[in-house]
């Protein structure tokens, strides 16, 4: 399960059952500010969707530097392993968001409005995408 974090919300992606393609779920309103995280509907998510572990994005700065976006996203992690004993591993998501939208814009001639209302979603399914892609599917989670 592919997971886009950010402070209001958090995309949700799955892979196919072989580990080759992902698909975007839902997007999880939450409220980072006051410690609302949707972590029961992950699990749910998860439960239902039988997954092997979590790829969570880490928006690191272009220059590869990590800010605070990157230490809240290590955080949700940390909060979504008391929640469900899965592994849970971290993809680099640079560029993801922006990708999205071009996606959104270009490829799918997507209103702003409703880019707004799947931009997590394609984010997250990017992000497991390019996890799946660059890590010989699910055979990294299999083996943590």
């Amino acid at each position: 399960m592919g997971l886009d974090v950010g402070s209001r919300t958090v995309g949700i992606a799955i892979s196919d059952q072989l580990g080759w393609t992902a698909q975007g779920v839902e997007i999880i309103r939450i409220d980072e500010d006051n410690e609302v995280f949707g972590l029961d509907r992950v699990v749910e998510l998860a439960k239902k969707h039988q997954i092997v572990g979590f790829v969570i994005g880490l928006p690191k700065n272009m220059n590869n530097t990590s800010g605070p976006r990157v230490d809240a996203a290590k955080h949700y992690g940390e909060l979504l392993q008391e929640k469900i004993d899965l592994p849970i591993d971290f993809q680099d998501e640079r560029l993801t968001t922006v990708e999205a939208e071009r996606i959104l814009i270009e490829e799918a001639d997507t209103s702003r409005k409703k880019r707004y209302e799947v931009i997590d979603k394609l984010a997250a399914t990017l992000i497991l995408q390019n996890y799946l892609d660059r890590n010989g599917k699910l055979v990294k989670l299999l083996k943590l």
